[in-house]
């Protein structure tokens, strides 16, 4: 059964499509608009402004994550596997949408400040996530090394975007959750 989606979604896909290609202010409302068939003011009909509909992109994804893991971490009391489903699930999510990391990486500080401070809590909540699990696995010595792992797993996983459209995600996701496991399981000096 074919998967459908909301004019809205169908709306921010395309915008993170562009956005990721272009860049923010590279892309116009009637360039986002003529890309999903409509014209650019009837895209305000879902979207307060060209800053709203990034914001709801942005804070969308960063809720997604921190939602699944704390799923994740609800799910699996034993660390081991809290970090294998944590890589599985951030890398699918890496694969499947490259563009969104690449417009995080770039369009963040395009934000209206009470979206960023937003997408900036969910991203430290769902970093703790992964500092708490790398501190039960043993796998660093005190919070700051845990920080400092994640955020290095984090730059492993999100280097995607540079070559999604090289490999298949088949080919991809295995090397990736390979290297990111082994580089958190690495002990430094």
């Amino acid at each position: 059964m074919p998967v459908t989606t909301s004019r809205r979604e169908q709306i921010l896909a395309e915008a993170a499509r562009l956005f990721a290609r272009h860049g923010f202010h590279g892309v116009s409302i009637d360039g986002i608009g003529a890309a999903v068939g409509v014209s650019g003011p009837a895209l305000y009909r879902h979207f307060p402004s060209k800053e709203g509909l990034l914001a709801e992109m942005l804070v969308g994804i960063s809720e997604h994550l921190l939602a699944g893991g704390q799923e994740l971490a609800a799910e699996h009391g034993d660390p081991d596997a809290l970090l294998d489903a944590l890589i599985a699930f951030h890398t699918d999510f890496a694969l499947r949408q490259p563009e969104l990391i690449t417009v995080q990486d770039r369009d963040l500080a395009n934000l209206p400040d009470a979206a960023r401070r937003r997408v900036r809590g969910l991203q430290r909540a769902y970093v703790e996530i992964w500092v708490d699990a790398l501190r039960r696995a043993g796998l660093a010595a005190g919070e700051e090394t845990a920080r400092v792992g994640a955020h290095a797993a984090f730059g492993l996983m999100n280097s995607t975007p540079r070559s999604a459209g090289h490999t298949r995600a088949a080919v991809a996701a295995p090397v990736l959750v390979a290297m990111t496991r082994a580089a958190l399981h690495a002990r430094p000096g």
